[in-house]
């Protein structure tokens, strides 16, 4: 239904009335408005009925329908919720790693790297409002899909933009990103070798699996281990990309049967396939953390949070973060 949200409930608002957290976020949402809403089933928590009186936990998505009234505060930073504000305020929010040598920020999903054609707004020219005291802009140093949220490492000046550039190219950097696929591969875990190729479609550039010696033909190499599944329907893996092509893990993950869910180019299911009741139709693939040696010494190591889209069907399906390893 359109103008339907899913909230997600934080950290600290786990305990509350389930009334109490309405006026929290909606103050201009009446009582009896509320139960109306609560009888008839439009308002529930992880997909359930729940009463005016049911304690919200963090993590659990309340289904808010339209309701004709202002929202209070602020979510996560989204490509939605950023528009119209300043350039130098969203870079702001979006920070989550900063040295005198680099930053590193979680880019929300939809908002492009860099400029192209029909982008307005991108990261690049969102860093012109970061220039230093001596005018240098902050540099990109790697890119990642405009649907692609998470970890994206800029230098903030020459020599660290070089130093990391030689990492990125010389596969010294660790990236891990995570994934929900359609269906369950095959092997736990396993290594993903081919060669792809560009090729120009009407809806745009799209890569292929090539063959060994074909011209234009790069060569593509990906892990991928499962950290959970829902059934036989979908599951979550955890993939790294030894080298960094276009698309590459997409590519993988639709070469081996298992397309990431929401993926507009390499999503492919059968007529009878069913896209899962409460997921988002958005491409959920997340940067999730990476390591790389700092310019000045030592290592990065920085992880970022899942975009909503992904918390919401994280939750819905029951995985938990810390089967990976570690928690948000």
């Amino acid at each position: 239904m359109a103008g339907v949200e899913q909230i997600i409930v934080e950290t600290g608002e786990a305990g509350m009335r389930l009334d109490r957290w309405f006026k929290a976020h909606y103050p201009g949402l009446g009582f009896a408005q509320l139960q109306k809403l609560l009888r008839s089933g439009q308002v529930r928590v992880n997909g359930g009925r729940v009463k005016a009186d049911t304690r919200v936990e963090t993590g659990q998505v309340v289904r808010v329908p339209p309701l004709g009234v202002d929202r209070k505060g602020e979510g996560p930073v989204t490509a939605r919720t950023m528009r119209g504000e300043a350039d130098a305020e969203v870079l702001a929010k979006m920070l989550i790693h900063e040295d005198p040598a680099v930053y590193v920020f979680d880019k929300p999903a939809g908002l492009a790297v860099q400029g192209g054609s029909g982008v307005a707004r991108h990261v690049d020219g969102m860093l012109e409002a970061w220039r230093n005291r001596k005018g240098e802009k902050p540099r990109l140093v790697h890119r990642l899909d405009r649907d692609t949220s998470g970890v994206l490492v800029v230098a903030r000046s020459r020599l660290a933009a070089m130093k990391l550039a030689e990492a990125f190219r010389g596969r010294d950097a660790k990236k891990t990103y995570w994934a929900l696929v359609k269906g369950v591969p095959k092997k736990r875990e396993d290594r993903i070798s081919s060669w792809l190729v560009k090729e120009q479609t009407r809806d745009g550039d799209r890569m292929r699996i090539a063959r060994h010696g074909e011209e234009g033909a790069d060569h593509a190499v990906s892990h991928y281990r499962i950290v959970d599944q829902a059934g036989q329907a979908l599951s979550w893996l955890e993939m790294e990309p030894y080298t960094g092509r276009t698309h590459q893990l997409r590519v993988h993950a639709a070469h081996i049967g298992c397309p990431i869910i929401g993926d507009p180019k390499y999503f492919e299911a059968d007529t009878n396939w069913e896209f899962p009741g409460g997921i988002q139709n958005r491409l959920h693939l997340h940067a999730r953390r990476i390591v790389i040696p700092h310019p000045d010494g030592g290592v990065i190591d920085v992880t970022a949070p899942l975009p909503p889209h992904m918390r919401q069907s994280w939750n819905l399906l029951g995985f938990d973060d810390a089967t990976a390893g570690g928690e948000e």
